[in-house]
């Protein structure tokens, strides 16, 4: 067996981030072979990984970022089991390569984000390594990309919720951020009552019947009285009809209007890990 020095470990340590015992354990598998004894490390990192497959990745960081000219952005959500981990600098450090990759090469969907080189191994793999080096389970839990003639992104202080928000010309950058924080603080389910998914507004129409019906109202009244509840749901629900948070005098849409009567929200992101 090769005679393994502190600095062989230091330097494997150096190459790979893992723990010196277990860049120690790696080299004197590896029988001292650098190349085999990171893919040792990155072979204990899968097994790791398989064993945590039923923990929960609950804790994490959520990010957004834009391209230097606005004109795209991306949102991702690097989860982990405890929050320790999540405050690491390893840890927000491997989120943001994820998000400039994300941001650079703006992939379809998240497998095709986890499908992408990272300096010479995939970001799937790349995670999976990390999380043997730590012994906890990570996951890239969400990405999604938007596309227009100006995006603004916002992450909240604690790293545990970010948007994301696109509009069909240039506006003011502290108008975007009004948006996006609209959209962090509001929740919308869409844009507006138009944009608003056929499936959410049968479940709002059947929750506000069976309401009705419990009320004990006449059945001829039930439509009429649950579509008013619908309006009241859009009203609430939906960014443009809901109040402005920054002066609950005005919607959204007439905040937007008063800045530019042509200015369209063409959509927007939100991830947050706090639901």
């Amino acid at each position: 067996m090769a005679q393994i020095s502190a600095a062989d470990v230091a330097k494997l340590r150096k190459m790979t981030g893992a723990g010196m015992m277990d860049c120690k354990k790696a080299l004197e598998e590896a029988n001292g072979d650098y190349e085999r004894a990171q893919e040792i490390i990155r072979e204990k990192g899968k097994l790791i990984a398989s064993k945590r497959a039923d923990r929960e990745a609950t804790e994490g960081v959520v990010f957004s970022k834009v391209s230097a000219d606005n004109k795209k952005g991306v949102v991702i959500c690097l989860a982990c089991e405890t929050d320790f981990v999540a405050k690491n600098a390893d840890f927000i450090a491997l989120a943001n390569q994820i998000l400039d990759i994300a941001l650079t090469n703006t992939p379809a969907d998240l497998n095709s984000l986890l499908a992408l080189n990272a300096g010479g191994k995939t970001i799937g793999d790349l995670v999976t390594e990390k999380s043997g080096i730590t012994g906890e389970k990570f996951t890239l839990a969400y990405y999604q990309k938007l596309e227009a003639a100006f995006c603004v992104p916002y992450i909240h202080m604690n790293n545990k919720l970010a948007t994301l928000v696109a509009f069909s010309k240039v506006v003011p950058i502290e108008v975007g951020k009004d948006i996006a924080m609209q959209v962090a603080a509001m929740n919308p389910v869409a844009i507006d009552k138009d944009s608003c998914p056929a499936e959410v507004i049968e479940k709002e129409l059947h929750i506000a019947r069976e309401q009705v019906r419990l009320e004990g109202k006449p059945e001829n009244l039930v439509e009429k009285i649950a579509q008013g509840k619908l309006g009241k749901f859009f009203k609430d629900s939906t960014l443009l009809s809901q109040d402005f948070i920054k002066d609950s005098k005005m919607t959204v849409d007439a905040y937007l209007k008063g800045v530019d009567p042509a200015v369209k929200v063409a959509g927007f992101k939100r991830f947050t890990l706090n639901d």
